[in-house]
């Protein structure tokens, strides 16, 4: 092959690459500049069903006990040997109702000397006064027959108290808890006699966080729920001014209208009534969690974006969870939240057989009321 055969052979193969070159690099650039478009061009479709705000009534829930209004542990306050006993354990007493009697024993015969004995200094002193206005008695001994007589009329007073003291009678209104004395029985003075309790009011004691305590205020009405099933309705009429070491939480007193004399000492809910707010009863499957770690939705705006809008969860049920933070009405993405992102442009498509505007919680009518903080 001669020189310019050679040279043909050489341009024609380099036209050929240059050629091949230039195709393949054109459809590169075709597929960079289509691609993009092609991806931006697919929207994805995604669930949705409208909802609306409703006003809840929240509370403030905590465990506690219920105690009775009074507790009284009634005591002798003299001697002596029991001679009747009116009362059985579980009567019903009234405020001065005779309990237990004691055995008078020498107190009448004590008594009538401690009258004699006024009588006589009586007599002593106006003797001393009249020979005192005569010349004949010095100030001194008038003031010493006044002090005598003045000491028989202590005495006096001391064993008419004793002998009312025989009788034991109820300070207050209430039930016979307990009654530890038999007729025979010698009591001192300051032994126990009976336990007497008055459950009309129940109080029902809570103990609130630091944090919630702001949220609390005497003289508002709660709702004490008992352990029995029973139901209460009282007023907050104590609020401790210092918080326990330990807990760091402050005791909190409901007054309870108890008149079938429900039981004290049970374990009781304490739900203290909060500010209304507006929230939205929502499936737990349709929160998200963001990654910086909040909890939300994901909704839909009205150019078809997807919007994350943060909530609080104000209380958990069994068929959902009330949440605040949200507009009154959302376009709230209930299939397919998983697979976008906020700001991106999705299809809603309103689900089959949606009302269109979910309002109510299941089975729910009429504001309602959930607990939390």
């Amino acid at each position: 092959m001669n020189l310019k055969s050679y040279l043909i052979a050489l341009a024609v193969a380099l036209v050929l690459a240059a050629w091949m070159l230039s195709g393949q690099l054109g459809t590169d650039e075709s597929v960079a500049q289509t691609a993009p478009a092609s991806r931006g061009a697919v929207v994805m479709d995604v669930q949705v069903a409208s909802f609306e705000a409703r006003q809840v009534q929240r509370y403030l829930e905590n465990q506690g006990e219920t105690r009775a209004d009074q507790d009284v542990d009634l005591r002798a306050e003299t001697d002596g040997q029991i001679a009747e006993v009116l009362i059985e354990e579980g009567s019903t007493v009234a405020a001065g109702d005779t309990l237990v009697r004691l055995a008078m024993g020498d107190r009448d015969a004590r008594r009538e000397e401690a009258r004699a004995r006024v009588v006589q200094r009586e007599a002593d002193f106006e003797a001393a006064q009249r020979l005192q206005g005569n010349g004949f008695q010095s100030d001194i001994a008038v003031q010493e027959a006044r002090a005598a007589l003045h000491s028989a009329r202590a005495r006096l007073a001391e064993i008419e108290k004793e002998i009312r003291d025989t009788r034991i009678a109820s300070p207050i209104d209430g039930a016979v808890e307990s009654r530890p004395v038999q007729v025979g029985d010698y009591l001192r003075a300051g032994e126990t006699v009976a336990r007497l309790v008055d459950t009309d009011p129940l109080i029902a004691v809570a103990h609130v966080a630091q944090q919630d305590i702001r949220k609390v205020q005497t003289g508002r009405e709660a709702q004490v729920s008992l352990a029995t099933g029973d139901e209460l309705s009282g007023e907050i009429t104590y609020i401790s001014n210092a918080a326990e070491s330990g807990s760091r939480t402050f005791r909190v007193e409901v007054r309870a209208p108890n008149p079938d004399r429900l039981p004290a000492g049970v374990s009781a809910t304490i739900r203290i009534p909060l500010d209304p707010v507006r929230a939205h009863f929502l499936s737990p499957a349709w929160l998200s969690l963001e990654d910086t770690g909040e909890v939300g939705v994901k909704t839909v705006d009205d150019q078809n974006r997807v919007v994350f809008r943060p909530v609080d969860i104000v209380r958990a049920e069994r068929d959902g969870v009330w949440v605040s933070g949200l507009p009154d009405r959302i376009r709230l993405i209930t299939v397919g939240q998983g697979f976008v992102r906020a700001g991106e442009t999705v299809n809603p498509v309103e689900a089959e057989g949606s009302p269109g505007l979910a309002t109510e919680p299941p089975g729910g009518a009429g504001m309602p009321t959930v607990s939390g903080g």
